[in-house]
């Protein structure tokens, strides 16, 4: 599009040409995607997010993201929805707010799992979508990715500001261009709850989940 901002050339840690990119959603890693090819670098999508809830909002997300990797012809790891097991290291943490210690459990609980794949499968380069966010700290984001990747040696958590340069607006004009799912919470059930409270507060309704695109929004 002629009035996105100009993308600077990516370069990954040690001029890696193959990177393992753990993906959120497709908005969040369009942006990701699109850049790695355009500089050079391999990207194959590792997708880990068990803490997406209810189930049905999971497969929405996912089959986004697989729409798009197919489209761009990179490789799609589906890995486990594993929910029992991020309830289990979740629990005590149920009321800690956004950005808080069971925000930095789920990056770690998903980017241990991401490094683990990277290790067996020969990659030495690993990054995350969810530094793409505003509403995400980047710095719990690249602390988590680095706890990760140190239990492997010679693996390197990749903690380039994806933001910079344009990239949240790219991120808007890629998700709007391809008509992706909106989602309107981060993904758990305790961030679902904590969004609908603020929403009604406001006397707003509550989150209609899976009704709501880019460009339209889906009456069936």
């Amino acid at each position: 599009m002629m009035d996105q901002p100009i993308r600077s050339t990516f370069k990954a840690p040690n001029a890696a040409n193959r990177v393992l990119l753990h993906s959120c959603c497709a908005p969040c890693s369009g942006e990701l995607m699109e850049g790695m090819l355009e500089s050079g670098i391999d990207p194959t999508i590792f997708f880990y997010n068990p803490n997406i809830h209810p189930r049905h909002e999971y497969e929405i997300r996912k089959n986004e993201n697989i729409r798009f990797a197919q489209k761009l012809g990179i490789p799609f790891i589906d890995a486990d929805y594993d929910r029992d097991n991020w309830f289990k290291r979740v629990k005590g943490l149920e009321w800690e707010p956004e950005r808080g210690k069971r925000c930095s459990m789920c990056f770690d609980m998903r980017f241990e799992r991401t490094a683990l794949y990277a290790k067996e499968h020969d990659f030495n380069v690993f990054t995350s979508s969810l530094g793409l966010s505003r509403w995400k700290d980047m710095n719990q984001i690249n602390q988590s990715g680095m706890r990760a990747a140190s239990r492997y040696p010679g693996l390197i958590y990749w903690t380039y500001n994806w933001r910079k340069e344009g990239g949240s607006k790219r991120m808007y004009d890629i998700a709007k261009r391809e008509g992706f799912y909106q989602q309107e919470y981060c993904g758990c059930v305790y961030s679902l709850r904590d969004s609908n409270l603020w929403r009604l507060s406001q006397g707003k309704s509550k989150i209609d989940l899976g009704k709501k695109f880019y460009n339209f929004s889906k009456t069936s």
